[in-house]
């Protein structure tokens, strides 16, 4: 007796018309529970903390400031940062690139702060968040303009500074994994650097044994682990909590109404175009690990985020912010593509903002333990970028020598700081940044070699580009 077919069934039912047009929203829409929207924003919040508080911990001091005025800069950063990271994920308007993009003070403002707080006593930190104000609101404007280049970044140019990225930020690892301070006693020394190599252990054991969420939060899971085994070692330092206030609000002008000097505005708004420029690589190499490749719209609003962010911050006494580069790797390890996600680190950043005792709880974190973390974070962005580069017709010689001299040029800063020593300080603000010299560099080399002359043959090479494996196509404007 012949045997009734079984695949008529299912093969109706799939011919059936859907009567649900409903379709699941892209990871980095998706809304996660509660408790895993918290515990992985917590992981964003551990990964940037110190790089939030650092600048503050540098130029208070360096214009003037005692230890509790200091402290006071350090929450006003945190509190900044939560709200221009609220900006960048969930936006509003054309503000914002909707992505899990993580804001925070910028690192190259650090110097030209120093200098111009030199001599000014009281009015230091007024004439700062003046040139900020300005800065942030001019860049407001230009953003428009500025998103405009993202034609100008095809792979060979966004792996390239994806690539810097990664390796730029690796030497502020290792500084972490010496213990952070280079005057210290103990900076460099064999209970630092282990602590930082079992705490990267225990990263990549819990890498490879977990599943699932608790993969997913390794990072962090390491980083608590480190800590309780660094409290029996003695480099966890207890007395951040011990003088910390339950509650403290940023009061908006704590300093004094904000000052406008010509020259002190020039200097931020350098600093300010700097950041822009690292940010559009920022979003680039975000928008290609998550999915959704960051198009002219996506840049435009991000800038507008990062900009307006930096003209509110010196309301609250925070500096200037941008992209954190660090979190891109943490985005990159983890899989977790949810922009919610990183808005619930910020909201958590809002709150250490309001609440220096819990500020003080991440402040536990010892940085050798941070370092050895930060050695697998920023690792992933730098071969994210040597993934990228392999979709970016290296087989041009043309190609090669724009990665090669990018790459080289970018480089000098890490490889010999004081390489540009003799040349203006004002020069130095952008310089001094392997991401902004590199980036320059890339898309400079480009144009020469790959636009310049070859008008005839721009088709021909886009469609090859189309067709090479690895190239996400370009996100319509609608799908934001």
């Amino acid at each position: 007796m012949a045997a009734k077919p079984r695949f008529r069934k299912d093969a109706a039912a799939e011919s059936a018309p859907r009567t649900d047009d409903r379709t699941d929203p892209h990871p980095v829409d998706e809304k996660l529970p509660p408790g895993k929207m918290f515990t992985s924003g917590l992981q964003h919040v551990a990964a940037m903390y110190a790089g939030v508080v650092a600048p503050p911990m540098i130029v208070g001091p360096a214009v003037g400031l005692d230890v509790k005025e200091t402290a006071f800069l350090m929450g006003a950063s945190l509190f900044t940062a939560g709200i221009a990271t609220l900006l960048q994920t969930l936006g509003f308007w054309k503000i914002g690139a909707k992505l899990p993009f993580v804001n925070g003070v910028s690192f190259a403002g650090v110097t030209p702060m120093i200098a111009i707080g030199k001599g000014e006593g009281d009015n230091a930190i007024p004439i700062i968040f003046g040139a900020i104000i300005v800065a942030g609101v001019l860049g407001f404007i230009a953003a428009p303009y500025f998103g405009k280049l993202v034609r100008f970044f095809p792979p060979v140019v966004t792996g390239t500074v994806i690539t810097l990225i990664g390796v730029s930020l690796l030497p502020v690892a290792f500084n972490w994994s010496q213990g952070g301070n280079p005057q210290a006693d103990d900076y460099g020394s064999m209970t630092n650097i282990g602590m930082a190599a079992l705490t990267l252990v225990i990263v990549l054991v819990l890498r490879k044994l977990l599943r699932g969420f608790l993969q997913q939060i390794a990072i962090l899971l390491g980083l608590v682990a480190g800590t309780l085994i660094a409290i029996p070692v003695g480099i966890t330092n207890f007395d951040a909590i011990k003088n910390a206030d339950l509650v403290g609000f940023p009061t908006p002008f704590h300093f004094g109404a904000p000052q406008f000097e010509i020259a002190a505005i020039i200097s931020m708004c350098i600093v300010m175009l700097v950041c822009m420029t690292e940010s559009t690589a920022d979003m680039l190499a975000l928008g290609k690990i998550v999915g959704r490749p960051a198009d002219e719209k996506t840049i435009e609003g991000g800038l507008r985020a990062d900009t307006l962010g930096s003209a509110i911050s010196p309301l609250f006494n925070g500096f200037m912010c941008s992209a954190f580069a660090q979190n891109i790797g943490l985005v990159a390890m983890t899989k977790v593509r949810s922009r919610f996600v990183v808005a619930a680190g910020g909201g958590i950043l809002i709150l250490l903002g309001l609440c220096p005792v819990l500020a003080s709880v991440i402040a536990l974190v010892p940085l050798p333990v941070l370092g050895g973390a930060g050695i697998v974070l920023f690792g992933t962005v730098a071969a994210s970028g040597i993934q990228t580069l392999a979709t970016a017709a290296l087989e041009k010689g043309e190609n090669t020598l724009i990665v090669a001299a990018s790459l080289g040029i970018g480089l000098i800063p890490i490889a010999a700081p004081t390489f540009y020593h003799a040349f203006p300080e004002d020069l130095l603000v952008v310089l001094d940044s392997g991401i902004s010299t590199g980036c320059v560099v890339a898309i400079i080399l480009n144009l020469a070699f790959n636009h310049l002359g070859k008008k005839g043959s721009r088709d021909d090479d886009a469609a090859a580009d189309a067709d090479r494996p690895g190239i996400p196509d370009q996100v319509p404007a609608s799908a934001h």
